[in-house]
C-alpha cells in the first residue's frame, strides 16, 4: 500500500495552517510512524494509537496532538484486532515491513519520528519466564532505514529496551552515534502523584522503597521507574548499580529485617496505597510490620544496591493495585512519601489516562528533538530488571552488576503530571 507525500490529515491541518496565517508559510507538521507488536483492546499500542490519532484529555480541554501519525507497522493481527479498522478509519496504512512504513513506500526516510511499541502480543519465553518481545529487533529495524538515508529522527521505545543487557547498552549507544533524541520507559514517572510531592533536587537523598504489584519482567519495571525518577534526583545524580538480590515469600521478610530504615520506608508506602486488603471496609488494625508480613507472607522483593551506597528496594505485593514510593532524607526525619495514581482500565471506568502526559513529552521531543529526560534511566531500570529476574532463576543470589556503572543526571524540573 502506497502513501502519498501529505496524509489527509495533514494536508487538511497545513491547509488551515495557511489560510489562517499572516502571509508567512507555516511550518509542517510532524509525521510519524508507530511499530506495534499487536492492536487490540487495552493494549499498549491500542492506547498510543488512539491518542495520537483522535487525540486526548489535557489540562481541562481536548488536545488535538502537533504531530500526525501518517504510517504504521503492525507485526500481529489476533482476533479482537484494532489495527486494521482503526487503521481504516483515520486513512492511515500499515505497511508490510519496517523499512516501507518509514519510508512510507518510498527508498528514503519520510517521517519525522517513530514510536516503537514492542508490548503485548504472542512470543515466546525463555527459561527464566522472560517473554521475548521484539523491541530490540523492531529498534535494529527502524536503525537500519536511518543509516540507509543519512539522516534519523527522534525515537521513542515503550517500557524496557530488551531482555538482554548488551542489547539495551547497544540501543542507547545507536542513539548517540547517529545523534538523534531517544526517549523510554512508560507512564510510571510522569503519571499523576497522591500528593503531588517530589523529592527536592539535590537533597540528600539516601534510600527509596516502592511497593507495586503484578508480574516479573513485566509490573517490576514500573515499580523500578517508580523508584528512578525520584533517586536520580539526590544530590550527585545516579551512578551506577553495584548490586541486584531478589527474594520471595520468608527470605523477603528475614532479609527486611536487617533494616528499620527499609522497614520504615515500607510503611511509609503502603500507607499511601488505596488498595490494601480490607474486611467488611475498612482494615482489622493499623499498618505494622506484623500487619504486612501477615497480609502479604508469599510478597517478592528486589534489594538493589547503587554504587554510592544508595538503596532501592522493590516490594511486589499480592492483592495491593497500586504503585506507592516513600524515601528518606539524610540527616532528618523527613520520609517524603506518594502514590504514582495509576487508576487501569477496567477499574472505575477508567480510560487510562496517565497515559495522556507520556503521549505528551513524545510530541514535545518529536517536535523539538530534545528528550525530556535522559534514556540513561530506562538503561538502568532495564538492567535492574534482568538483574533480578536473574537473581529469582537463581535462587536468590547476589547479582554483581559493575556494567551498570552509568552515571546521568536527571532533569532538574520535575515532570510529572500536575494539571
Amino acid at each position: 500500500m502506497k502513501q502519498s507525500a501529505l496524509s489527509r490529515r495533514s494536508f487538511l491541518a497545513t491547509t488551515a495552517a495557511l489560510a489562517a496565517g499572516t502571509g508567512a508559510a507555516a511550518a509542517p507538521r510532524k509525521r510519524i510512524a508507530l511499530i506495534g507488536t499487536m492492536v487490540r483492546r487495552l493494549s499498549h499500542a491500542q492506547h498510543f494509537l488512539d491518542r495520537l490519532l483522535l487525540g486526548y484529555a489535557w489540562q481541562g480541554g481536548w488536545r488535538t496532538p502537533d504531530v500526525d501519525l501518517v504510517a504504521l507497522y503492525i507485526d500481529q493481527f489476533p482476533n479482537g484486532d484494532l489495527a486494521r479498522t482503526t487503521a481504516r478509519k483515520h486513512h492511515v496504512p500499515i505497511y508490510p515491513t519496517i523499512a516501507e512504513a518509514l519510508t512510507c513506500g518510498t527508498s528514503k526516510l519520510a517521517v519525522d519520528g517513530v514510536v516503537i511499541i514492542g508490548e503485548h502480543g504472542q512470543y515466546p519465553r525463555n527459561e527464566k519466564g522472560q517473554t521475548l518481545y521484539p523491541r530490540y529487533r523492531f529498534f535494529k529495524q527502524v536503525i537500519e532505514v536511518f543509516e540507509a538515508s543519512g539522516r534519523s529522527v527522534p525515537v521513542f521505545n515503550d517500557k524496557h529496551l530488551s531482555t538482554n543487557w548488551n542489547e539495551c547498552v547497544e540501543m542507547v549507544e545507536d542513539s548517540r552515534r547517529l545523534g538523534f533524541p531517544f526517549l523510554a520507559g512508560s507512564s510510571l514517572p510522569v503519571t499523576w502523584r497522591l500528593p503531588a510531592v517530589d523529592v527536592p533536587f539535590g537533597a540528600p537523598l539516601v534510600e527509596s522503597v516502592c511497593v507495586g504489584y503484578g508480574g516479573v519482567d513485566s509490573y517490576d519495571f514500573h515499580g523500578l521507574e517508580t523508584a528512578q525518577c525520584m533517586s536520580e534526583r539526590r544530590r550527585g545524580g545516579e551512578v551506577g548499580i553495584r548490586s541486584v538480590e531478589a527474594f520471595r515469600g520468608p527470605r523477603v521478610w528475614e532479609r527486611l529485617s536487617e533494616s528499620k530504615t527499609t522497614t520504615r520506608l515500607l510503611l511509609a508506602a503502603l500507607s499511601r496505597s488505596q488498595s490494601l486488603p480490607v474486611e467488611h471496609g475498612y482494615l482489622t488494625e493499623p499498618i505494622s510490620i506484623d500487619w504486612a508480613r501477615g497480609r502479604f507472607a508469599n510478597a517478592l522483593a528486589y534489594f538493589i544496591e547503587h554504587r554510592d551506597g544508595f538503596r532501592t528496594t522493590l516490594f511486589m505485593m499480592p492483592v495491593i493495585q497500586d504503585f506507592t514510593y516513600a524515601g528518606r532524607i539524610d540527616g532528618t526525619d523527613e520520609v517524603i512519601s506518594c502514590q504514582m495514581y495509576l487508576p487501569m482500565p477496567g477499574r472505575a471506568a477508567s480510560s487510562a489516562e496517565f497515559f495522556n502526559p507520556l503521549i505528551r513529552h513524545i510530541e514535545q521531543m518529536i517536535v523539538d528533538r530534545r528528550a525530556p529526560y535522559p534514556v540513561e534511566r530506562t538503561l538502568l531500570t532495564s538492567g535492574m530488571t534482568l538483574s533480578a529476574v536473574e537473581s529469582l532463576h537463581r535462587d536468590g543470589a547476589r547479582i554483581e552488576t559493575p556494567e551498570m556503572a552509568v552515571r546521568y543526571a536527571g532533569p532538574r524540573e520535575s515532570l510529572f503530571w500536575r494539571t
